[in-house]
């Protein structure tokens, strides 16, 4: 069992004639996803990925046609919000939005309407999730995984990669990798994702790779304090020493006065019993200091 993706994961691409799209629908499709459909409106009846992947115009068609149960978005920011909608209009369920840039005024009444038709978004502007050996879903390096049962949660995707290789150089495999994204909106926080590899009878540990700005690594952290204590974790927390009023990085990674900085949320994570690292290739270490055997 994984969590968000796996063996029964049957993936659409929204923008699989693009070059992004293409590429990761390429990548995606390599590393074993059953990618099962495409959609560009007005490139149906195409054919993508070397013939391999039927291309329709509407999700909805995707949706009659192939069975598709997740949506992979790589559409323009101008078009993303509306990608989502079209996705949850066709009954998808799990919808990532890889897509960067969406201002967050036209994000809230997406997250809003997803909420509404019990479906789950991931992103946008996320790197997307893998759940090694079984399925890849957006832009993380497949080569970087090892099965095993760490997940690990992120907002970061570079960070991402360099913690999961480091885990796995270090023999350390991983149930479900999930990069929530870094805008100040998004589908799915630290929150529902610790609360996923709770309920999941594969994970045994969790990492968290956060950043400046916002509260939800402080959120998460006051949740795992009371609900995971047994559950071996370890945390990284990116921006130690970013300035503050500016944005680095990330859309979301802004801190104002003392809210949102990285002292409030290394105090937040090690108040929960969590470890938390001085760089990303301190966490499999900490993760055996807390208790885990791979």
């Amino acid at each position: 069992m994984s969590i968000l993706i796996g063996s029964d994961t049957r993936l659409v691409v929204q923008g699989i004639t693009g070059r992004e799209g293409e590429f990761h629908a390429r990548a995606m499709a390599e590393y074993g996803t059953p990618l099962v459909a495409g959609v560009t409106p007005g490139k149906g009846g195409q054919r993508a990925i070397d013939g391999r992947v039927p291309v329709f115009d509407t999700v909805r068609e995707a949706v009659r046609e192939t069975g598709v149960n997740t949506s992979c978005i790589f559409v323009p920011a101008a078009g993303a919000p509306d990608a989502v909608l079209e996705a949850v209009d066709a009954g998808i369920r799990t919808i990532f939005c890889i897509t960067e840039g969406i201002p967050a005024l036209d994000m809230i009444p997406v997250v809003e309407a997803v909420t509404a038709a019990g479906a789950r978004l991931i992103g946008p502007n996320c790197p997307g999730a893998t759940s090694p050996g079984r399925a890849k879903v957006g832009i993380i390096p497949g080569s970087v995984h090892r099965e095993g049962r760490v997940g690990v949660v992120s907002r970061s995707g570079t960070l991402t990669y360099e913690a999961v290789q480091a885990m796995t150089d270090a023999g350390i495999g991983q149930s479900t990798c999930v990069g929530i994204g870094g805008d100040p909106i998004v589908g799915t926080t630290f929150l529902d994702v610790l609360q996923l590899f709770s309920d999941d009878p594969e994970t045994d540990a969790i990492v968290l790779i956060g950043e400046i700005g916002g509260a939800a690594e402080e959120q998460a952290a006051e949740w795992a304090g009371q609900h995971l204590r047994d559950v071996p974790m370890a945390a990284f927390i990116a921006g130690r020493t970013a300035p503050e009023g500016k944005r680095m990085g990330h859309a979301g990674a802004i801190i104002s006065g003392s809210a949102g900085t990285a002292a409030s949320k290394v105090e937040a994570l090690e108040a929960a019993g969590i470890r938390v690292a001085g760089s990303p290739t301190e966490l499999p270490a900490l993760l055996r200091e807390a208790g885990y055997r791979a």
